[in-house]
């Protein structure tokens, strides 16, 4: 039985999943991450899910259910917020969660029979006197926990968070990337923390730590994973799980910073925050990361690309696209849905950051937050904006038809690369809040092509469906 195609975001278009961090339990991917609330205030605001695929068809994603609630947390800190987790399967058998509460600064643990069933709170991560990590002024400052076991059974746990500024209101320090090492119970400490990453290591800007580690080990070697402010995941390499980690450069970029001239103020698609992680499948390499939505870093999806690794170790850079998961290009044949967009460029200049923010284009959906119905689409469509989506296989198409709605009176311009001629031109007249369909001959033929569109015109329109004829 064939596969059946996967895109970009890889889980239905609902469902706002960032942080992500796969592992392999008993022949199938289980996702782990974050849980947004689209039209949230805040990040994280939903309980934690968890999703998983079969290792051979990584198009087949099962939603598991809730795995822990954030009001089974046994106290109350700040905002009772879940921030990203990270899980691990422990000596005796069982899954063990790791978790921090936002503004807590301590690392929670939750402990399951099953990769993806309910959780139930464990204990916060301690020294063996019982102090718990990151309590008082003077500690490191516990955030975005990555835990970590390694071959011969040793247990690592990662943390840490680097802002501007030094240290939070409490006197706990920003210091950088920081391990801990673990006993057998995977809640008490057995050495640390000893700084991994110091915030004060001569760098780029471009390559700083900020959050988000993540440890994985790929042929025998160390990768830790980590984000910048904004620009993407980088990483870490090494011989061993503990130290002596050396840059290695980008992974990727869901705005394609660092690729085709894109930098972090002249995105690919909308920039911000990033959180994920690598994973060999199959013999093939993934980074899971997340794209932002609805003009807010507090929609956030997941987003998965295959990576390539060179003869030396390094990984290149990987673009974001569309066809993600897919292993190649999408047919060039049939009916997408619009938000499977990989670039959303506006060219137009704005007299300030909020203009920017409240005209330009973005994927959004109708309704509230939810767990079925209608897809999302793209929105905000002006003249000089562009959206885009890599890649296709064009062999048999002969017509593109647009599913739009708004008030505009102009043309979409079609190319096949970010720059390059018009392959077409799709005229658009349209009133009113219904759907409707505009279509454009399409006489492009090629086996991995892009799809941008740029439109050239008055007024404001939506995009919800492209479909190839």
């Amino acid at each position: 039985m064939s596969k059946k195609q996967i895109f970009n975001p890889y889980l239905p278009s609902y469902e706002y999943i960032p942080d992500g961090e796969p592992h392999i339990f008993d022949g199938r991917v289980y996702l782990y991450g974050s849980h947004d609330r689209f039209g949230g205030d805040d990040y994280c605001l939903n309980d934690y899910v968890c999703w998983s695929a079969p290792v051979d068809d990584l198009s087949d994603w099962r939603y598991e259910g809730v795995i822990y609630r954030k009001s089974q947390h046994p106290y109350r800190i700040g905002r009772n917020i879940l921030f990203a987790p990270d899980v691990a399967k422990g000596k005796d058998g069982k899954y063990y969660l790791y978790y921090s509460m936002a503004d807590s600064s301590i690392i929670s643990v939750a402990v399951c029979d099953t990769p993806a069933g309910q959780f139930v709170y464990y204990g916060d991560v301690h020294r063996a006197d019982g102090y718990v990590l990151g309590s008082a002024e003077g500690d490191y400052f516990q955030f975005d926990p990555g835990i970590f076991v390694d071959d011969d059974g040793k247990i690592f746990l990662f943390s840490g968070f680097c802002p501007q500024a030094e240290t939070d209101k409490q006197g706990r320090i920003y210091a950088g990337c920081h391990m801990y090492e673990l006993e057998e119970d995977m809640l008490t400490v057995k050495r640390g923390p000893e700084l991994i990453i110091d915030r004060n290591t001569p760098c780029p800007p471009e390559q700083r730590y900020f959050e988000a580690p993540s440890l994985r080990k790929l042929n025998g070697t160390y990768y830790l994973v980590y984000s910048v402010r904004i620009g993407g995941l980088h990483y870490y390499i090494s011989d061993r799980p503990d130290g002596g980690f050396v840059y290695g450069g980008r992974l990727h970029s869901s705005s394609d910073v660092g690729m085709r001239g894109h930098t972090a103020e002249t995105p690919a698609y909308p920039n911000g925050n990033t959180h994920g992680s690598l994973i060999e499948i199959g013999g093939k390499f993934y980074i899971f990361d997340h794209r932002l939505t609805n003009r807010s870093s507090y929609c956030r999806q997941g987003v998965a690309e295959q990576i390539l690794m060179d003869g030396d170790g390094r990984f290149y850079q990987a673009e974001a696209t569309s066809c993600g998961l897919n292993d190649g290009p999408l047919k060039g044949i049939g009916c997408y849905p619009a938000y499977i967009a990989c670039a959303l460029m506006d060219k137009n200049v704005y007299e300030s950051a909020e203009e920017k923010r409240r005209l330009a284009p973005c994927i959004t959906q109708d309704g509230g937050d939810r767990e079925c119905g209608p897809d999302q689409y793209v929105t905000g469509i002006r003249n000089k904006c562009v959206v885009g989506y890599k890649y296709f296989c064009f062999q048999e198409c002969i017509q593109v038809r647009l599913t739009v709605r708004g008030e505009a009176d102009g043309v979409f311009r079609v190319r096949t690369e970010e720059e390059g001629a018009d392959a077409a031109l799709i005229f658009v007249k349209l009133t009113g809040s219904d759907w409707r369909v505009v279509t454009g001959e399409f006489p492009v033929r090629g086996e991995k092509c892009g799809f941008y569109l740029e439109y050239e015109g008055t007024g404001c329109l939506d995009l919800q469906q492209i479909e190839f004829v």
